[in-house]
């Protein structure tokens, strides 16, 4: 399954989630990622999958659940699908859906993958650091990735997108979100001028055990500090679509794997299928693993890689 959701997104409304790559294939591995550790850290482009099977799926989702957007995130770093301006332009071509792309920017130096991401309607680049060393301490990248280089692609790539460029910041505590680190960002975002800033926190167990979220001043001062940046901090809300599920227990499965649930999350989607005590069951067999962060219990699937 290539497609899932649509899913609630904070920033994209009813987002038809979409994953061209294998999960866990990334040009970083982010110490607060909500996947966990990456198993497969590069930097060279693939087509890992059949892209008239991918868009397919998409059709025909799209078809029928009427999303908001389709958004091309998947499971690791979505740039590094070769096959993405095709999809991306079939599927403006084929639903007439918005679409989007989230992706760490760790490839917008390279000219194939700007000139992929100019068919998409917005573009959501990371930038957490605004320099070289906190780069490297919070994104973790791989070695042929410079943060120069990086830096650089943002800005050249936001010269000639005329879709809306959205810029992400991911706060954790005691790492990012000093002051000085705070600024150093804002000199690095005046350069790129993007059309929106967000400042997120990590809101599902991450990564790395030591990861917690900034305190709420530390909120407040970045939101100043980085012109007036809108903040993406709370829990979501709304329901995840669960057309094309067949039972509670392939959909927790599925959906937690992409999207960590909170136990609340998972027990709703079981009782809309009929689950029973499938959340239970998932559990004492191990298929789920209850862990606790920032006050709430989560439910994470068996392969999450995280540090102990």
């Amino acid at each position: 399954m290539y497609v899932y959701g649509p899913v609630p997104s904070r920033r994209l409304g009813r987002s038809l989630g979409v994953s061209p790559i294998p999960a866990k294939v990334c040009s970083y591995t982010c110490v607060y990622c909500q996947l966990g550790r990456t198993d497969r850290l590069q930097a060279i482009r693939e087509s890992f999958f059949n892209k008239e099977d991918i868009l397919a799926e998409i059709v025909a989702r799209a078809s029928e659940t009427a999303p908001d957007y389709v958004t091309f995130v998947g499971d690791g770093e979505p740039t590094l699908c070769q096959d993405l301006g095709w999809l991306l332009r079939e599927t403006n071509a084929q639903t007439g859906v918005r679409t989007a792309v989230i992706t760490n920017g760790s490839l917008l130096d390279r000219e194939d993958v700007q000139s992929d991401l100019c068919h998409a309607g917005v573009v959501i680049p990371t930038l957490d650091a605004g320099d070289a060393e906190t780069f490297r301490a919070v994104n973790r990248p791989h070695r042929s990735i410079s943060y120069d280089c990086m830096v650089q692609g943002l800005i050249e790539f936001r010269r000639e997108f005329v879709g809306e460029l959205w810029v992400e910041v991911m706060l954790v505590k005691g790492v990012n979100d000093s002051d000085d680190a705070l600024q150093s960002i804002r000199r690095v975002i005046d350069r790129i001028e993007p059309n929106r800033v967000y400042v997120l926190a990590p809101i599902r167990p991450p990564a790395e055990r030591w990861v917690e979220p900034p305190d709420p001043e530390r909120i407040l001062k970045a939101q100043t500090i980085l012109g007036g940046a809108v903040p993406i901090v709370d829990r979501e809300t709304g329901e995840f679509a669960l057309e094309g599920f067949s039972d509670a227990r392939m959909a927790l499965l599925e959906i937690g794997s992409r999207h960590p649930l909170r136990k609340d999350q998972a027990e709703r989607i079981a009782k809309q299928l009929d689950g029973g005590e499938i959340v239970h069951e998932l559990v004492a067999a191990g298929d789920l693993v209850e862990t606790e962060f920032d006050g709430a219990v989560y439910l994470l699937p068996r392969h999450f890689r995280r540090s102990r």
